[in-house]
């Protein structure tokens, strides 16, 4: 049996990655919770953002970590995410 995967990455929306990693340098994933855009994962610049104990590494897509908040893994923990492109 396969590693279970939490999160994966659309082909659509890792296409767009390599762009933005050049523009942008190291880049992570995070999903805060809460309302408004920390309820959908954020594609952020690395340095822009400070990770603490309370982040979850749910794990990588196209080569970019994705975090979660410990409270919305809580909420979240039994969900596969899919991340897409708007």
């Amino acid at each position: 049996m396969g590693e279970y995967k939490r999160v994966e990455i659309t082909e659509e929306a890792a296409e767009v990655l390599p762009g933005l990693k050049e523009q942008h340098g190291e880049l992570i994933f995070h999903q805060s919770g809460g309302c408004c855009d920390g309820s959908s994962p954020m594609l952020l610049p690395k340095e822009d953002f400070y990770l603490d104990d309370n982040d979850i590494l749910l794990g990588e897509v196209a080569g970019i970590p994705f975090y979660m908040s410990h409270d919305q893994f809580e909420y979240w923990k039994h969900t596969h995410l899919t991340v897409d492109i708007t």
